[in-house]
């Protein structure tokens, strides 16, 4: 059961390396971060819905 923990514990430390790896790649450090993107690019689709009539909390 220990050895699967490390197995497990090593596996999410690589694939934190990877995600910031990508999320550096996809954007230039000192910029928004991804988070921030998706964040803004939800609200956007929000307003649009809400423009359109439509509740996006309800699809």
């Amino acid at each position: 059961m220990a050895d699967e923990m490390v197995t497990y514990d090593k596996w999410l430390r690589d694939l934190d390396e990877e995600i910031e790896f990508i999320a550096d790649v996809v954007g230039v450090p000192g910029e928004r971060s991804i988070a921030r993107r998706l964040d803004t690019i939800e609200r956007v689709l929000f307003a649009v819905a809400r423009a359109q009539g439509v509740d996006p909390d309800a699809v």
